[in-house]
C-alpha cells in the first residue's frame, strides 16, 4: 500500500515541503497520442528527457534528497491590476511558478495575480468545463443518452464508453469531468446540441456554437471553441484557444452549480452503463486532480496536449474564502500541480485580517474612540463616537496597496443617546471598498437650555467677528488600518 493513502502505480505520489506547505507530486502524465500520426523525433526526445527526469526525481525523493523545480519569479507579473514592479513588490513576495500563463481570481471576480493572463493559448481538456456548463444548463441529470460511434471512437483520454451504451446525463458528466473522457464530451455535445436545435443536422457543431456564445456571455474575450473536448491536433487541429482569465471565468461559473461542484469534488466514482446488448456493466473512474482535498482544493480540471502543455484550473476554499486558479503551459504533470499549490498558498498567505478600529484612545466606556463629532447646537461640545461593533475586522490582501479611510459625520442636534448613529467609516484598498460601518455615540448629549442657548448666540457673535468656527468641529481620531 502507498504510505500516503492512495494506491501506487499511476496514483503514486510523494509529498514534499515547500515554504511550510505540502504539495502533491504525481508521476508524469502521458500526453494524448496523436491519432493516425507518428510522433516526431523531437517530440520523442522531449518525452524521453521528461521520463528520465521523472526517474531521477523519484530516486531523489526516495532517498530523501530535496528537489527544486526550475520555476521562475517575474516582477512583470500583475498583482491586482498592476505589475509587481509598479507596486514595488519584490521577488520574494511573488509566486515561483513554471507556467507561462497563470491567474488567481476571487469568487467575486477580483483578479489577484496574472501572468500572460490575456494571451490566447491552447487549453486542452479544460475545454470540458464549458461542456459541463452547457450540459447542466440544458439537461436534467436523469435524462438518458446513448453513445454514438463518433463518441466511442474519439480515443485518447476516455471514460471507457462503447457504442450503443446507454447512461444518464449525470453519469456522462462524471465521465467528462473525473477521468476527462473525450467520449463523454462527444456524447453530451451530440445530445445537448440536439436539444438546443431539434432540427440541426450537426448536433456537435450546434453545441460548439453554443459554447462560444456562452463564453461571450460570461465575458470571455479571447476564447474560441472548435470542439467539446479540447483536442487540438490532427483532425482536431485548428485555431481553438482561450486565455487564463477566460478559463477563470468559466471555472467561476461552473462552481456556481451544485452538481458540477459535487462531481469535481469526487476523488473517484462508479457509473452503471447499459450496453447495446442490454447488459449492465460498471465503470470505475479516478480523478486526474491530484490536489483534491489538500489545503482547501475542492475541485479542478486538467488538460494536456503537445501544444497546450500541462494545464490545470482549480477551485480552492479555505474558511469560506473561495478562489479559482489557472495554470497553462506548465512543464510537467507534477509542475502544474506544484504551480497551482504555489498560487493558492501565495494568495492565502497574503490575506490578512485587520481591526477596523486602529486607535489607542478609549471612550469613557472603554470602547475604541473613533471620532469626536461636533454637536451643531453648541460651539464647543462634541460626542465621543465608537464603532457599532467595536471588535469589527476586515480582511484585506496585503499586496494590493495601502488601506485608506473616509469618515462621515452626521449633523448632531438636540438629544443624543448612547448607541445612536452619529456617522460612518468607509475603508478602501486600491480604490475598492472593503468595509463600511456605522459610528455610534458612546456618551449622552443634549441641546442647550434657554439660558445656554442665549450664551451660545453671544459666543457665535464673537466668533463671527474673529472668523472662528460657529459650531464644535468634528475630529477623526482613528487611523486607517495598517497592512
Amino acid at each position: 500500500m502507498c504510505p500516503f493513502g492512495r494506491g501506487c502505480g499511476p496514483r503514486t505520489h510523494a509529498m514534499i515541503a515547500d515554504a511550510g506547505k505540502r504539495y502533491t507530486l504525481v508521476p508524469e502524465e502521458t500526453i494524448p497520442s496523436k491519432a493516425k500520426s507518428v510522433k516526431s523525433l523531437t517530440s520523442f526526445a522531449k518525452r524521453s528527457a521528461q521520463l528520465a527526469a521523472g526517474f531521477v526525481c523519484a530516486i531523489a525523493l526516495t532517498a530523501g534528497v530535496p528537489t527544486v523545480a526550475g520555476a521562475q519569479v517575474l516582477t512583470t507579473d500583475n498583482v491586482c491590476g498592476k505589475t509587481a514592479d509598479a507596486r514595488g513588490i519584490t521577488a520574494e513576495n511573488l509566486p515561483d511558478i513554471d507556467a507561462t500563463n497563470a491567474l488567481v481570481m476571487g469568487k467575486d471576480g477580483t483578479v489577484y495575480y496574472g501572468r500572460g493572463a490575456d494571451e490566447q493559448v491552447k487549453i486542452a481538456s479544460i475545454t470540458k468545463v464549458m461542456t459541463a456548463i452547457l450540459t447542466v444548463e440544458n439537461c436534467k441529470m436523469d435524462e438518458k443518452v446513448t453513445v454514438s460511434n463518433a463518441a466511442a471512437t474519439v480515443g485518447n483520454s476516455t471514460a471507457g464508453l462503447l457504442e450503443g451504451d446507454e447512461l444518464t446525463v449525470e453519469q456522462a458528466l462524471r465521465g467528462l469531468m473525473i477521468p476527462s473522457g473525450n467520449d463523454a464530451a462527444i456524447v453530451l455535445a451530440e445530445y445537448v446540441g440536439k436539444k438546443i436545435d431539434p432540427k440541426t443536422k450537426d448536433a456537435e457543431a450546434t453545441f460548439v456554437k453554443a459554447m462560444n456564445e456562452r463564453a461571450k456571455k460570461l465575458g470571455c474575450t479571447g476564447t474560441l471553441f472548435e470542439n467539446p473536448h479540447g483536442l487540438d491536433f490532427d483532425e482536431w487541429a485548428g485555431d481553438m484557444h482561450s486565455t487564463a482569465h477566460d478559463v477563470a471565468l468559466m471555472m467561476q461559473e461552473a462552481m456556481k452549480n451544485d452538481t458540477i461542484r459535487e462531481v469535481v469534488a469526487s476523488e473517484d466514482s462508479w457509473i452503471e452503463v447499459t450496453g447495446a446488448d442490454g447488459t449492465d456493466h460498471s465503470h470505475s473512474m479516478d480523478t486526474h486532480n491530484y490536489l483534491l482535498g489538500q489545503d482547501g482544493n475542492i475541485g479542478g480540471k486538467t488538460g494536456t496536449t503537445d501544444d497546450a502543455g500541462y494545464c490545470f484550473t482549480g477551485a480552492y476554499n479555505r474558511d469560506g474564502d473561495e478562489i479559482y486558479t489557472v495554470v497553462l503551459n506548465s512543464t510537467t504533470t507534477d509542475q502544474r500541480f506544484t504551480d497551482t499549490a504555489t498560487l493558492a498558498n501565495w494568495y492565502y498567505g497574503h490575506k490578512v485580517t485587520v481591526a477596523i478600529a486602529n486607535t489607542q484612545e478609549k471612550t469613557a466606556n472603554g470602547n475604541p474612540l473613533m471620532a469626536r463629532i461636533g454637536q451643531t447646537d453648541w460651539t464647543d461640545k462634541t460626542i465621543d463616537a465608537t464603532l457599532a461593533d467595536p471588535t469589527a475586522q476586515a480582511t484585506v490582501f496585503s499586496l494590493a496597496g495601502e488601506v485608506t479611510e473616509k469618515v462621515s459625520y452626521d449633523d448632531l442636534s438636540g438629544t443624543v443617546h448612547v448607541g445612536d448613529k452619529v456617522g460612518s467609516i468607509t475603508l478602501k484598498q486600491d480604490g475598492t471598498k472593503i468595509a463600511v460601518m456605522d459610528l455610534v455615540a458612546d456618551e449622552e448629549g443634549s441641546g442647550p437650555n434657554p439660558i445656554e442657548w442665549l450664551l451660545v448666540k453671544l459666543d457665535r457673535l464673537g466668533r463671527r467677528i474673529d472668523n472662528r468656527p460657529l459650531t464644535a468641529e468634528s475630529e477623526t481620531v482613528a487611523k486607517a488600518p495598517e497592512v
